[in-house]
């Protein structure tokens, strides 16, 4: 039993990240009112007009609003699946190395690119993709002509999901190497004394072995279906690949603060918050219910 004392310490430790949580998290959550108001700046939250659901309905009645968010889950679900499938798969032929330095350096050579910030990868990216890029100057050297890369809508969505799998691969490695580990290797003496092939231990003790992580995370990916990246697509992007690339951060930032229709930006974000929070909880259903996994 703690003593009353000892308490009161732990509290005063919390109370600093009570007060930022309150701060940063709890106090702004009263601006969601300005989704129901004609806001006003100078009037402020309190002295401007109430209008009710009209933003939301001058919102649903606007063309970009139904891009925006097939844009949003169609780059989110990507994003998912391929950082679900290239790790694994990665990891899988990272396990089969025996040479242990060869395998350490392999894999802190590809979970660098992890603690790089979007905008330096933003801008190397720009710069290899560019009309006069590396990229370009190979397609020329084979008589291709040069392709302006993040200038074509069509192509916007596939570079912005495979380089987020190249930046964040490295990292999601580690979490199948972690479950790989707690695979007993007596199960793959024995299926060796059987005569088992590497090809057969894969696919009933490795893969089996690790089939909670896998589905443990393919799940709690499901609370990320709205958030495709506001940082890369923001150091990305550019008008002439809004058509496929605008997703509702990028959107709630230009509507927002480049526009000043804060009204319109925070209906637009409160309705994600809301279906965000919605998925979060059915993502951690679902893990309690397949993989037993909870946190509280």
């Amino acid at each position: 039993m703690v003593n009353k004392g000892f308490a009161k310490h732990y509290y005063l430790m919390m109370l600093p990240g009570l007060i930022w949580l309150f701060m940063f998290s709890v106090l702004p959550m009263f601006g969601i009112v300005i989704a129901f108001q004609d806001y006003n700046p100078v009037q402020g939250m309190l002295g401007s007009k109430f209008v009710g659901l009209d933003t939301f309905e001058y919102m649903f009645s606007l063309n970009d609003t139904a891009s925006i968010f097939f844009n949003t889950i169609f780059i989110a679900v990507m994003k998912i699946v391929g950082n679900l499938i290239i790790p694994l798969i990665f990891a899988l032929m990272l396990n089969e190395l025996r040479h242990m330095f060869i395998k350490r350096s392999i894999q802190t050579i590809v979970y660098l690119p992890h603690f790089l910030s979007w905008v330096i990868l933003g801008g190397i990216l720009l710069d290899i993709f560019s009309y006069q890029g590396p990229v370009n100057q190979l397609l020329s050297a084979f008589g291709f002509d040069p392709v302006l890369f993040f200038g074509r809508a069509d192509l916007f969505p596939f570079l912005v999901v495979g380089s987020d799998i190249w930046k964040e691969f490295g990292f999601n490695t580690i979490i199948y190497l972690a479950a790989l580990t707690g695979i007993n290797t007596a199960l793959y003496e024995a299926a060796a004394i059987d005569g088992a092939s590497r090809q057969r231990m894969l696919w009933h003790i490795t893969l089996p072995g690790i089939r909670t992580t896998v589905i443990l995370l393919a799940v709690l990916g499901l609370g990320n279906v709205l958030n495709a990246g506001f940082d890369q697509i923001f150091n990305l992007y550019n008008p002439l690949v809004y058509s496929t690339g605008d997703i509702i951060d990028t959107w709630v930032y230009r509507a927002g603060l480049l526009n000043m229709q804060y009204e319109l930006a925070t209906a637009v974000g409160l309705l994600k918050s809301v279906a965000g929070f919605i998925l979060i909880s059915l993502s951690y259903f679902l893990a309690y219910r397949f993989t037993n996994y909870r946190i509280f």
